[in-house]
């Protein structure tokens, strides 16, 4: 991992923006979801526990148990905490300044204080996913803010930013597996994405057409998916920087082919970041447009190993595509016209491979991790001054057993995979996950276990009537409904009721105790749930009284054919999901009260309200009410993208960022001149001090 000082840099910037995207897209859905009149008021979840402030904060660690001391409900608590963290967020994007330990820790803390009241819309992999990656953050970033001229970094650097190379390889690994653990048939048979595209969340209109691709193509595709994440990640240890560089590309075409066709929110833009830890200082400013420096001519030393290294190569990419074609069963179909495919294993012969490879491939992440610290040890050695060789040492130390420790506790939820390896485990990584277990430190991950909507995608639609026998559907902005309409574009925001709506049709509505309440807040006309709806309130047809019944009907879509005009779904009737109710029914009641969401203490906004900080909320919440979610989070990345571009322009040429960095862009003619000057300097002073080591050698 030498060399990765500009990843690391992308690393922090891309965890800012997945924690702007994610802070931004709740703010929004905040009143609707959590509010005193939301699905699912939060203040239920913060009743007193008679302990002592931080013994809560331990047992439940949200900031939102201060709420009361600003003044502040629950609501307003958690419409504070998205606001600050969007704006720390937006300021580590944009300033170098902000991007250290400490503010990575403030954005960790707000987004799991609102984790912790989420309730069943914050419960979602890629919200695991933020929480742990923002952890690292805090490891990889400097302690302090880096002023001035920013310094060389530190032998340890690399240490902590190999925990993000391990998490990706977690995720992409069990990811490739459970699909094959579950016994899908779809996996299995290869016809996975043959539904995948239309029966996915929220589909794009890329989905449409990616839908109506060649059956063969799809299969070939689901391959490919198994490729990348069971067999590609090995990779990602490779002592072979190419090997490293292919990998990566092969894990961004994947996610960038997710992100076109699946409207993913920030998990894919988050994947993406997490991918950084494969490239080098030197890949990077490629992609600047440094361009390749002139090399001296290679020793015949160097010539061997780079002739053995390009032997490996071939060797790898050899093995693969035998096995791929083996294990797969490829063959080219004599009009040269497809390439049929179909599993040439067993579940049983899977199970074993999967008993063989799991602990060694936790052994693979020990050595690699063993090969950082050593390199690390290595660098602090090389320090001459014995103060400098002190503190670095100390350093190393530190961030070396936080790197250790995280390392163990994410082997308890990776083995998850394996029960077998699970129980191999040493005793004490099972205490020290179970330790900070509430504190989302690590996870198991599995995306895409289980292919569903296989006999149509299940869709439930609101109907809502005045007399109860003239219904009228109620649509949402984003979910499929209207059939005319085509599928929206909504990346990077995620409407966490739709998403939920789309669980919701998977099985009985008792299984989705928050649909009742959905049902209770419509009929009572609450304009903060009508806003997770639809933004425009003319666009809900009982804007101007609420329904007196709401009933809902399962229906299950087709994406529409070719040549059928105007339509993008086909749909039909399946079964009635949620019987007619009106307010004051026996059978909402009934269900309210069986899940403990009977509203027995109306809204009333609490005493201090009047206090200058709940009147600034309430403020800003009016202003920004008009505004789609969407369409706010996309006037956040313009404005980013228009400050930076203005940055870039207003620079000098030689503090722009493909010029800048010293000595690593420059010709290596230029390196050499000098080069014995700065020797010592180096060797004496240790990394960050060297020219101010210079000037004081001359």
């Amino acid at each position: 991992m030498a060399g990765s000082r500009q990843p690391r840099r992308l690393f922090l910037q891309g965890v800012a923006a997945a924690f702007l995207f994610a802070f931004a897209s709740l703010y929004a859905q905040i009143p609707g979801l959590y509010g005193r009149d939301g699905i699912l008021p939060a203040r239920k979840m913060l009743r007193p526990l008679g302990k002592g402030l931080w013994q809560q904060l331990w047992e439940v660690p949200t900031l939102l148990w201060l709420s009361p001391r600003l003044g502040l409900d629950t609501e307003q608590g958690m419409e504070l905490l998205s606001l600050l963290g969007t704006l720390c967020s937006l300021g580590a994007l944009l300033l170098p300044s902000w991007r250290h330990s400490l503010l990575y820790l403030l954005l960790w803390s707000l987004y799991l204080s609102l984790y912790q009241v989420g309730q069943v819309f914050l419960y979602f992999q890629w919200d695991s996913l933020l929480l742990e990656t923002g952890f690292l953050a805090v490891l990889v970033a400097p302690l302090w803010p880096p002023w001035g001229k920013e310094t060389g970094a530190p032998p340890h650097a690399d240490v902590p930013f190999w925990l993000v190379r391990w998490l990706l390889f977690r995720l992409m690994f069990a990811s490739g597996v459970v699909k094959l653990t579950s016994r899908c048939p779809t996996w299995w048979g290869l016809t996975a994405l043959t539904y995948h595209y239309e029966t996915q969340c929220l589909p794009t209109p890329a989905a449409w057409f990616a839908h109506h691709l060649p059956v063969w193509l799809h299969k070939l595709s689901v391959v490919a998916t198994f490729l990348i994440e069971i067999a590609v990640p090995v990779l990602f240890f490779a002592p072979i920087r190419r090997l490293r560089l292919a990998a990566f590309y092969s894990q961004a075409l994947l996610q960038v082919l997710i992100i076109l066709t699946g409207n993913y929110n920030f998990f894919n833009l988050l994947t993406l970041v997490l991918t950084t830890s494969l490239l080098d200082d030197q890949h990077v400013a490629w992609w600047l447009g440094a361009g390749r420096t002139k090399q001296p001519p290679a020793s015949w030393a160097r010539q061997l190993l780079t002739v053995l290294s390009l032997l490996l190569e071939v060797a790898v990419y050899g093995l693969l595509a035998y096995g791929t074609a083996h294990y797969f069963d490829l063959e080219l179909d004599p009009e040269w016209s497809s390439i049929q495919a179909k599993t040439a294993f067993t579940f049983h012969e899977f199970s074993q491979w999967l008993k063989v490879v799991t602990m060694p491939s936790v052994w693979l992440g020990v050595a690699s991790l063993l090969s950082v610290l050593l390199t690390a040890l290595y660098r602090c050695a090389r320090i001459r001054k014995w103060l400098g060789k002190l503190k670095a040492t100390v350093q190393l130390s530190v961030i070396g057993a936080a790197t250790v420790a995280m390392f163990t506790i994410s082997l308890v939820p990776y083995t998850y995979l394996e029960p077998g390896t699970n129980k191999q485990l040493w005793p004490g990584a099972y205490r020290l996950f179970g330790a900070v277990e509430h504190l989302q430190l690590a996870n198991s991950y599995g995306l895409f276990r289980r292919m569903t909507g296989l006999g149509g995608r299940p869709e439930v639609v609101l109907e809502g009537s005045y007399d109860g026998q003239s219904w009228t559907e109620i649509e949402f902005m984003y979910k499929p409904g209207n059939v005319s309409v085509a599928p929206p574009i909504v990346i990077p925001h995620q409407p966490r009721l739709d998403w939920q709506m789309w669980f919701a049709a998977l099985g009985h509505h008792t299984h989705s105790p928050w649909f009742s309440s959905l049902v209770y807040r419509l009929l009572q006309g609450k304009a903060s749930v009508i806003h997770l709806l639809q933004v425009e309130m003319s666009r809900y047809p009982f804007w101007k009284q609420p329904p007196t019944y709401i009933r809902a009907q399962l229906y299950k879509y087709w994406f529409s054919r070719p040549g059928e005009q105007g339509q993008w779904w086909r749909r039909k009737w399946s079964e009635e999901f949620f019987p007619p109710v009106s307010l004051g029914d026996p059978k909402l009641d009934s269900l309210l009260t069986r899940f403990g969401l009977q509203d027995r203490s109306p809204g009333r906004p609490p005493h201090s309200s009047t206090s200058l900080l709940p009147r600034a909320l309430r403020w800003l919440r009016d202003q920004l009410t008009p505004l789609a979610a969407p369409v706010l989070l996309w006037g956040l990345i313009c404005s980013v993208g228009a400050i930076h571009l203005l940055q870039a322009l207003l620079l000098p040429r030689s503090q722009r960022p493909e010029t800048a960095g010293g000595e690593k862009n420059k010709p290596a003619s230029q390196k050499e001149k000098g080069g014995k000057e700065r020797s010592q300097a180096q060797s004496s002073e240790g990394p960050g001090n060297s020219s101010r080591a210079a000037r004081r050698k001359k």
